[in-house]
């Protein structure tokens, strides 16, 4: 077994349930109100903001030219695509450019992101990559489960997310994502393969914990 199959098992319990969470599901049957999945978006712009910082210290980090070179056009991508369009979808669905800036992370948001900063920094390649996979990889089994189940008829806006995250370029990338964490694992010794070990299981219950976020409309104590 490669090293992401293995943790893959070894973490089941939380991948199922990242995948079943309520706010997941709601998605999926069309039923999640539009105040949880817009307080979601704003926190997921704020998330993907800090993601590509991440992805830019894996290029600084990365083993070897085609690796970097992965990274860099995840970051371009992120920065000059993916932006855009989250900005477009927000437009969609009632949330204004303005109200996506002036957004402030939940505290949750801010743990998850200042963990994959500290990875990022501090963290080895290895473990830079492990803590990336579980939301690339969570995201596309996310679309792919519920694009098998149906797309909600009643909302087209879930259905639209749906389709992102079930496509077959986000297959593509997780794939990739997964290659090059194995490829880490392939190369790393005892301590780096815990370190690893830690970072995709942490980042594994950050997934879940950033779905309750949204559930629960989390924001700071006043």
């Amino acid at each position: 077994m490669t090293f992401c199959d293995d943790i893959e098992a070894e973490s089941a319990p939380q991948r199922e349930a990242m995948m079943r969470h309520p706010f997941v599901l709601g998605i999926g049957d069309g039923t999640l109100s539009n105040e949880r999945f817009k307080h979601f978006m704003t926190q997921d712009y704020l998330y993907l903001v800090d993601y590509a910082r991440v992805l830019a210290m894996g290029t600084v980090k990365a083993p070897d030219l085609t690796t970097m070179s992965w990274f860099a056009s995840a970051v371009d991508y992120i920065l000059n695509t993916e932006m855009a369009l989250h900005r477009s979808y927000c437009a969609s669905i009632g949330i204004s450019s303005d109200e996506l800036e002036a957004t402030v992370h939940a505290p949750t948001t801010y743990s998850y992101t200042s963990y994959l900063l500290r990875v990022g920094q501090i963290g080895s390649f290895g473990e830079l990559i492990a803590a990336l996979v579980p939301c690339i990889w969570g995201y596309w089994q996310v679309g792919e489960m519920l694009a098998d189940a149906g797309e909600p008829e009643n909302a087209p806006q879930y259905a639209e997310w749906i389709r992102t995250y079930a496509s077959e370029e986000s297959k593509t990338v997780a794939l990739e994502a997964r290659a090059i964490c194995d490829r880490a694992a392939d190369e790393a010794g005892p301590t780096e393969l815990a370190a690893m070990r830690e970072a995709y299981i942490t980042c594994t219950r950050y997934e879940i914990a950033f779905w309750q976020m949204a559930w629960d409309l989390e924001e700071w104590p006043v």
